[in-house]
């Protein structure tokens, strides 16, 4: 609530002062939330369903026996939905993988990272299946690779090819199962990809014999969260998260006992997970549907993901701050800002709820699986309107002053001593002029104020005798280009790089500039210019490192343009910038008839190229990262024999070189 010493004044009087201050009401934005009864809900966005006849396609891992998934289409997963689903290979490689259905290899790459060795297969109907994580290849197609690699003198390489090139048919052994690239274990990454790269699930068409699945999804916890500054839940400005004190099995109905007070627009948030028979390992839910009263409020399927385009909005389809701070991963069961997967069927509010004072909603969030194996919960939320409140605490001794943001909401906590029935206001300051809050609610000596962001940023925040100041230096809206500069720095915010409206909070001490902070998500990469304060010496090996909160460094590169350096970043986090002088290392750890193993590394930007000359011709080497070595293929019939002189050459990404010389 705002208050200004205007009290009893005509409304016209406050939007003076606080028009003059720069610290102006934030206009009425956004959908209004749903109060219920509603009309039938709509649709969000306009994607086709694409119908497939049950059992076109055939399952690619030992067809017509049991078979168990290690991933489920949808799964949310750091900073994407998982696209497919993952097959188990009974923990080994080498397993035949069958074409599921007519069609041609469209496109097949091969990578040491992402889905590794990969295999395309388009299909009469426009739909075309994928097969990642592969060992090798088999039949014409794997020979025409091994020859353009060789032309190329290239292991990594991405091909294209016309349907007349590489025919196949359903069942065909097309590769053999690997555990490739970012890979954690062996096993067969299958999507099906309609004419436009959507992901769309496989199960969604009536399953495959192959995986069963009789076991209902299993609730972790839930969450309701106030969603404007009007809002609480449990009398408070905070989300409230409920996790049942007994453990519930999978299936088990759950019906939360206490009636849950709240008041505004407010959110649902679910944790859940599902299982397939005889399967130790969590999987994802495919359908959750919320009722309230009776009547739909919200639901989601994750049958069909746009990729690449879509597959990251999964951090705002989740709580990503409370993930990143919390550990818990809540799914949102309303559509946030920011958000415009197709996947959601809400009314006008997009899932949010407005509870009215006095009134009763009982709601009601069905989760399923792709079997439709489903779990429900229950919960009665009362609306109860806010009024000042205050509670104490005698283990607060002193005034103290904190505050967060959320959404477009600044809070403002102060530690408060003082027993008088009413806690003092809080002021923000914006230079000479001045803006006072009224507590909405003291818990424990804890006064809380509330003020929406969009009305203008305060520099600084009083309670007492303490003053803070406010480092969140501009507003950047999101759908538009934005730039920010300031003695350290320069950013380009396009279109799309946010999500949502960002507070901007930048900083830089003894070589360090920290952008804002990894609990907020970027959409598409962030233009970052990093201005050092004194002349960077060797700027050929120097370049911008990201550094995680435990100090690890991870490469990020970026382009010299004086003594400024350039770079896209898909994080926000710390940066700085490091010289790489130290060659990278290689030594040979396995000759024979089996072929050559070198174990490979490098102290600081991590590998960038490598080439094995034997007799002075060259010789194609694979890359494993996840163990760091470096080895030829023993189907390899195109390149020299390993006979004779030989050189490796290896080169890191800061352009430094280690050659090793043997004989073979």
């Amino acid at each position: 609530m705002l208050h200004t010493p205007f009290r009893g004044k005509a409304p016209i009087l406050l939007l003076t002062l606080l028009t003059t201050m720069g610290l102006r009401p934030a206009p009425m934005a956004g959908q209004e939330p749903d109060s219920l009864p509603k009309p039938a809900a709509v649709k969000q966005g306009t994607t086709p369903k694409l119908t497939v006849e049950p059992g076109y396609y055939l399952f690619p891992i030992k067809p017509g026996q049991p078979n168990f998934l290690a991933a489920s289409m949808g799964e949310l997963r750091p900073n994407h939905f998982h696209g497919g689903l993952d097959i188990k290979t009974d923990g080994r490689t080498d397993l035949p993988v069958y074409a599921s259905a007519d069609g041609y290899v469209s496109r097949m790459k091969q990578s040491a990272f992402g889905y590794g060795n990969v295999l395309y297969i388009t299909h009469p109907n426009g739909t075309t299946t994928v097969y990642g994580h592969l060992n090798r290849f088999m039949g014409p197609v794997a020979a025409a690779l091994r020859e353009k690699q060789y032309e190329k003198q290239s292991y990594e390489l991405e091909l294209f090819f016309t349907k007349e090139q590489f025919p196949v048919k359903r069942g065909e052994v097309v590769a053999l199962s690997g555990n490739t690239g970012g890979s954690a274990g062996p096993h067969l990454h299958w999507e099906v990809r309609d004419a436009h790269d959507n992901q769309l699930n496989p199960l969604q068409w009536g399953g495959f014999t192959e995986i069963q699945d009789h076991v209902a999804p299993t609730l972790q916890a839930f969450a309701v969260e106030p969603l404007t500054i009007d809002a609480r839940v449990q009398s408070r400005f905070d989300k409230a998260v409920f996790v049942p004190k007994v453990g519930v099995g999978p299936g088990v109905a759950t019906v939360w006992p206490d009636t849950i007070n709240a008041y505004g627009t407010v959110g649902v948030l679910l944790q859940a997970f599902d299982r397939y028979d005889n399967a130790w390992n969590k999987n994802g839910l495919q359908k959750v549907e919320v009722k309230v009263n009776g009547q739909p409020l919200y639901s989601h399927v994750v049958d069909n993901v746009p990729f690449p385009s879509g597959t990251r909005t999964v951090n705002q389809h989740v709580d990503y701050e409370w993930m990143m701070t919390q550990g818990r991963t809540l799914q949102k069961l309303f559509v946030d800002d920011g958000n415009e997967l197709t996947m959601y069927t809400t009314g006008p509010g997009k899932g949010k709820l407005r509870v009215e004072d006095g009134q009763l909603y009982a709601v009601e969030v069905l989760m399923s699986d792709s079997y439709g194996n489903t779990t429900p919960l229950r919960f009665v939320l009362r609306g109860q309107k806010p009024e000042y409140t205050k509670t104490r605490s005698v283990a607060v001794k002193k005034p103290a002053l904190r505050w967060e943001i959320t959404r477009n909401i600044l809070k403002v906590i102060a530690a408060d001593p003082d027993t008088a029935r009413q806690s003092a206001n809080a002021v923000l300051l914006r230079d000479s002029r001045r803006l006072e809050l009224k507590p909405s609610y003291t818990t424990q000596s804890q006064n809380v104020y509330l003020y929406d962001l969009r009305a203008g940023l305060p520099d600084s925040i009083r309670f007492g005798n303490i003053t803070k100041r406010f480092d969140r230096q501009a507003l950047i809206p999101a759908g538009t280009e934005q730039g920010f500069a300031d003695n350290f720095l320069n950013l380009s915010f396009g279109a799309q790089t946010l999500f949502d409206t960002l507070y901007l909070q930048t900083s830089y001490k003894d070589g360090a500039w920290t952008v804002h902070h990894p609990r907020q998500s970027l959409y598409l990469p962030l233009g970052i210019t990093l201005k050092p304060q004194a002349e960077v010496a060797d700027k050929e090996h120097s370049a911008v490192y990201l550094v995680n909160a435990r100090g690890g460094r991870s490469y990020v590169g970026g382009k010299w343009n004086g003594n400024q350096i350039t770079f896209p970043a898909k994080v926000f986090g710390q940066f700085r910038i490091f010289s790489d002088t130290i060659p990278p290392s290689a030594r040979l750890v396995r000759k024979g008839a089996g072929g050559l193993t070198f174990q490979v590394g490098d102290n600081l930007s991590g590998l960038a190229s490598y080439t094995l000359l034997v007799g002075g011709r060259f010789r194609l080497l694979r890359y494993e990262y996840k163990n760091s070595t470096l080895f030829t293929e023993p189907n390899d019939t195109v390149g020299p024999p390993l006979r004779g002189p030989a050189t490796l050459r290896i080169t890191d990404q800061a352009g430094n070189e280690k050659v090793l010389s043997f004989n073979l």
